[in-house]
């Protein structure tokens, strides 16, 4: 037999995100009959408001199943044309400036395919989200990680990291704010510190604000293209309603760019989607245009979840919950209990039948931390806090006693 062409070799740099390498390992015990429960993924559990439904449902009856326009429906970029200008202090053309896409991550890919060149790098603060790194292997390009700091229970990022990353090969910065799995929420003289480094060093800056309603103690969401002209014409926002209107499995999000940069991403984006479904399209109208008061009492229910796992694990020796401003975990510093974080991660899943991520997956910079998610709620909420307190106290004990989990 002749032996088959091999396959591609840029399909050796992709590694499966975090989430999913432990979603392999807990069906696994699962199988096996072991009893978990999660508190590991960023999906709500808060339904899709009933307005929304209906919009599709109406859009549906009204036979909107055909293909939509590839830079999305008119009505769509209107409508983000507006949530920009109502909640951001933007002000972006529907026509030339924003581009719908299959959710964020159908964005994230797009804006990649057209800023990163083969060999370019792409700065990100560490820890981040562990999805980025795959998207830009594949551009042919290197992400390169910013060591941040823990300070005063927050992960912040400085411009000395900024500059000891840098080399003449950077391309892109990129951003996430509210920062998972950190949960900061970059400020506004953080964010202009990022930008005055990318316009020393001519970076664009990509920033993924998929989290940016989900914020607490009263910070304010700021998008860096706001900062001024200068920032707008090197910034690209990449969104979804996935997180803001609980519509994960909708696929629906939103790019806002200059339109040279916007012309690009289309011309890529046709390459491979028509986008989402029309109807989609039309319900995601409805959601942004509508009443937002679905958006604050999602606020509130998460802060009221977010502030049950900080009670469940306050008191703990060597295990310190750090206070998130936005997005859907809790890190715990776990630098106390002197073991590796993905150790913790493990006995964690398999003596207390809880499953989190371990903040190593996210970089190093998240070494001696945990990913705890308030995403879901309900009894697997309660359930799941009373078993990840009573696994770290035993791992505190031992760690007291000098004593290693087998």
């Amino acid at each position: 037999m002749v032996p088959l062409i091999p396959i591609a070799e840029r399909v050796a740099t992709l590694r499966p995100t975090a989430v999913n390498r432990v979603l392999q390992e807990a069906r696994q015990l699962q199988a096996e009959g072991k009893s978990l429960v999660s508190l590991m993924r960023g999906q709500p559990d808060t339904p899709t408001p009933l307005p929304i439904v209906e919009a599709a449902e109406k859009a549906l009856r009204d036979g909107l199943t055909g293909y939509p326009d590839n830079q999305g429906e008119p009505i769509l970029r209107q409508a983000v044309a507006e949530k920009l200008w109502r909640d951001n202090d933007l002000t972006y053309d529907a026509n030339r400036e924003i581009l719908i896409t299959d959710g964020a991550t159908g964005g994230l890919f797009a804006a990649l395919a057209v800023l990163v060149q083969p060999g370019d790098e792409v700065l990100l603060p560490d820890p981040i989200y562990d999805a980025y790194a795959s998207p830009i292997a594949l551009w042919g390009g290197k992400p390169i990680p910013v060591r941040s700091n823990l300070r005063g229970g927050r992960f912040v990022v400085d411009r000395a990291a900024l500059e000891s990353a840098r080399t003449t090969k950077a391309r892109v910065l990129l951003l996430n704010s509210p920062w998972n799995p950190t949960g900061t929420v970059f400020n506004r003289a953080e964010l202009q510190e990022f930008i005055d480094f990318a316009i020393a060093h001519n970076l664009y800056v990509i920033s993924d604000e998929i989290y940016e309603t989900l914020i607490y103690d009263g910070c304010r969401h700021v998008s860096p293209a706001a900062l001024s002209p200068e920032a707008r014409a090197r910034a690209v926002l990449v969104n979804s309603l996935s997180k803001t209107y609980s519509m994960t499995g909708w696929r629906v999000g939103y790019c806002a760019a200059p339109e040279e940069i916007i012309r690009a991403m289309s011309l890529v984006w046709q390459q491979f989607s028509r986008g989402p479904a029309m109807f989609v399209q039309h319900a995601a109208a409805a959601a942004l245009k509508g009443d937002q008061a679905c958006v604050g009492r999602m606020r509130v229910e998460y802060q009221e979840r977010r502030d049950a796992v900080l009670r469940a694990l306050n008191g703990l020796a060597g295990v310190v919950p750090l206070v998130p401003e936005g997005g859907l975990f809790v890190m715990v510093d776990m630098r106390g209990l002197g073991m590796p974080s993905d150790a913790v991660r493990k006995f964690l899943l398999r003596e207390a039948g809880v499953v989190v991520i371990h903040g190593a997956a996210y970089g190093e910079g998240g070494e001696g931390t945990l990913r705890v998610s308030f995403a879901g709620g309900g009894t697997t909420f309660e359930q799941g806090l009373q078993r990840l307190r009573a696994g770290l106290q035993q791992l505190a004990d031992n760690a007291q006693k000098k004593v290693l989990p087998q």
